[in-house]
């Protein structure tokens, strides 16, 4: 493997790392615990900061039940056959699959999830926190979104953005189809920045 195929697929596992322990429920902290890995180390390693050796990798495989493919993005994905057409490389148990969509350490980081359709009433997401800070846009479907004590459903076209120290947490709202959306996340609180002014005046649409 050359040497920059070799650096992004170190930055691109932080991503997974991250959207695996989030799709789990766990902290840092409890990672910490169970691994013996500090939870700044766990953090730096999520956010780009810091590449992953291979004792640390094999630590979290085993503590988070997937393959060494899966988090080097190697392994065919186990899609179910309504979310084929998404092609989505990353499959975290039965109903997540994760797109990284950025391949570099540091700054922004993007990424596509997909959330399955859900049958009966869905239960509110799990909240957890970290640092930086999201931009979130929903592609298709309803997505709940538990930020803090606010729940929000967002449709296609609707955009989210806060700051990650807020428990927060998404599920399917129950659309009767899955949900496509994205996610720009900025591990050291980076934010997006409008180059352009919004419209005014009898001209504006």
């Amino acid at each position: 493997m050359a040497d920059d195929e070799l650096a992004g697929t170190l930055a691109a596992m932080g991503t997974r790392l991250r959207a695996v322990r989030e799709h789990r429920g766990a902290t840092l902290t409890g990672v910490s615990c169970a691994t013996g890995i500090s939870p700044s180390t766990l953090s730096r390693i999520e956010t780009g900061r810091r590449k992953p050796t291979l004792e640390v990798v094999l630590l979290l495989a085993k503590e988070y039940g997937v393959s060494l493919d899966e988090l080097a993005g190697t392994a065919p994905a186990a899609v179910p056959a309504a979310e084929r057409r998404t092609s989505v490389p990353l499959s975290l148990g039965d109903d997540k699959a994760v797109l990284p969509l950025t391949r570099y350490v540091g700054g922004l980081h993007a990424h596509k999830h997909v959330l399955p359709s859900v049958d009966g009433r869905p239960v509110r997401p799990r909240q957890v926190s970290h640092d930086g800070y999201e931009w979130l846009c929903v592609l298709y479907g309803r997505l709940w979104l538990a930020l803090g004590e606010q729940d929000l459903v967002l449709t296609a076209g609707d955009v989210a953005e806060f700051d990650t120290r807020t428990p927060h947490g998404v599920a399917n709202a129950g659309s009767g189809g899955p949900v496509e959306y994205l996610i720009m996340f900025g591990p050291q609180g980076e934010r997006l920045r409008p180059r352009t002014p919004p419209a005014t005046g009898c001209g504006a649409r």
